[in-house]
């Protein structure tokens, strides 16, 4: 019986992997290491946070806005009313978030474009466009998330997962438009447009999950599945372009084969890396930078910026002590292998402690902690060029 019920639950955890997908963007900041030993949840950072928020705050917001467009990583809480089994509004995810509040948010705290948001001095927490309760008129001019976990640039993608496209993020992304309009006219509207910083995050969950898991492109091998993804990747920005946005920064794909779950799932006993998937990362990111530059050409007018974060992320998985990490290759949720969404639950799954010293939160997002080094590097090195 015993064996019967082992197998069972390993059977429900690969169906819910076939439509889950791992992590697709991150960032990078240096990090003392002798500050290992602090958490996020400390009172110390956080009266650090709101001392630095504050002194963000009290000078002009470095952009109007902040438009966010993709997967898990940056989703905060779109998932929550479809019907989708990718979901993250249930303990323990959120246990660090304000209030211990679980949003929505694929982490125990906040996501990458929390913190974005407030180094430009926007707001403490970007929040989705399908928020529960109606925005008000500062969240809404200051900038959303359409995205939603589980989907990306392969059209079949979001089909397998069930959730929002990344053409129906764009559609409610006209919506928003009308609905700023209403609230504060056409003149905010327009500054939006031509100012605001708008972000796209996509491409882990067709590689890891379309292409190896649910193996659903099996015509295509690894150079031509990462053309398919370039072709669509490429459109869905000069979509946005025609839409108005000109300012506009692209995620590349990080190095997916090293994180827990493709590790669980492709590294052999060892658990290394999946070499295929960092694969079609490599070649996925080389083609958009060549096809940035011909959009650069094409539209001058535009600032257009990849977030190459493929190297500095691999680092960070193979040297985690060098970022204040003790471990990289399990997640916090669990046996830190598979559990992820529903899997990471609070029946089930135990939390480790600390949490700080984990840059995984579950199999496939990372911790808040790691986050925020990823956000800070992000800005750094990236965020001030389209400003």
């Amino acid at each position: 019986m015993g064996q019967q019920k082992q197998e069972e639950t390993m059977i429900s955890s690969m169906l819910l992997l076939l439509l889950l997908a791992p992590t697709s963007c991150s960032a990078r900041a240096a990090i003392n290491p002798s500050n290992n030993a602090t958490t996020t949840t400390s009172a110390r950072s956080k009266a650090q946070a709101a001392a630095a928020a504050a002194a963000a705050h009290s000078s002009k917001p470095l952009a109007p806005a902040l438009i966010v467009f993709g997967d898990s990583i940056v989703d905060p809480g779109n998932n929550n009313d479809i019907k989708t089994i990718i979901k993250a509004n249930f303990p323990p995810y959120g246990v660090d978030f304000v209030n211990h509040k679980p949003t929505g948010r694929f982490c125990n705290g906040r996501i990458p474009t929390d913190f974005i948001a407030s180094r430009l001095g926007l707001k403490e927490l970007l929040p989705p466009y399908l928020s529960s309760e109606p925005l008000e008129k500062h969240d809404l001019v200051t900038g959303v998330s359409f995205a939603s976990g589980g989907t990306g640039f392969d059209p079949l993608t979001p089909k397998l997962a069930s959730v929002i496209s990344l053409p129906d993020q764009l559609s409610m992304f006209h919506e928003y438009l009308g609905k700023v309009r209403a609230a504060a006219g056409e003149a905010k509207a327009a500054e939006i447009l031509s100012q605001g910083v708008f972000a796209i995050c996509a491409g882990s969950d067709d590689v890891a999950n379309t292409y190896f898991t649910m193996r659903a492109r099996s015509g295509y091998d690894h150079a031509s599945y990462a053309r398919l993804l370039v072709q669509h990747s490429a459109g869905f920005m000069e979509d946005l372009i025609h839409a108005g946005a000109r300012r506009i920064a692209l995620i590349g794909i990080p190095p997916i084969g090293c994180v827990p779950s493709q590790r669980t799932m492709s590294g052999g006993l060892d658990r290394g890396c999946g070499q295929g998937h960092n694969e079609v990362a490599v070649a996925y990111n080389a083609g958009m930078v060549r096809e940035m530059e011909a959009l650069r050409a094409k539209y001058p007018a535009t600032r257009l910026v990849f977030m190459d974060i493929y190297g500095f992320l691999y680092d960070m998985m193979m040297h985690p002590r060098s970022y204040g990490f003790t471990q990289s290759t399990k997640g916090c949720c669990g046996t830190g292998l598979l559990e992820v969404s529903v899997l990471c639950n609070p029946v089930t799954s135990s939390v480790c402690d600390p949490v700080g010293d984990y840059l995984f939160w579950d199999s496939y997002h990372p911790t808040e902690k790691a986050y925020k080094v990823l956000a800070d590097f992000v800005y750094d090195n990236y965020v001030k060029l389209i400003l």
